[in-house]
């Protein structure tokens, strides 16, 4: 798979941290598509894991994320698309870190605040799309 991360010049670059967060666009080439659905932070027995702690729930997140790309032949280095929503934006860009952790082969990427998402618990979901030679 041959992949490029382009920062185009004429649009700024969103640092947190000292960190640059995401790709604006992200070229690949490559044979297999993967599309892994919202990941909430629910262990595998289906319980929220770190009620309303957003840094706990960015890493079951993460955790799940990695799982299913397992399952599916990638890993999280094959990201190319994030879609996040949080119940509280300014309260997750205070973990970035974790974010990095995960993510940080800066896929193009989308952050959104919501309201509510499926339990009251719950304060962040990410998709993702991954590609594979």
């Amino acid at each position: 798979m041959k992949r490029q991360n382009i920062q185009p010049a004429s649009l700024s670059k969103r640092v947190v941290g000292g960190r640059v967060l995401y790709s604006h666009v992200v070229v690949v080439e490559g044979k297999k598509t993967i599309f892994v659905s919202g990941q909430l932070a629910r262990g595998q027995s289906g319980d929220v894991v770190g009620p309303g702690d957003m840094r706990a729930q960015l890493r079951q997140v993460g955790e799940n994320i990695k799982a299913a790309l397992a399952a599916a032949g990638a890993t999280l280095a094959d990201i190319v698309k994030t879609n996040t929503y949080v119940t509280d934006i300014e309260e997750f860009f205070k973990h970035v870190d974790v974010r990095m952790e995960y993510f940080g082969a800066l896929p193009t990427s989308t952050t959104v605040e919501v309201r509510r998402l499926a339990h009251p618990d719950l304060v962040v979901e990410v998709e993702a799309i991954a590609v594979v030679d």
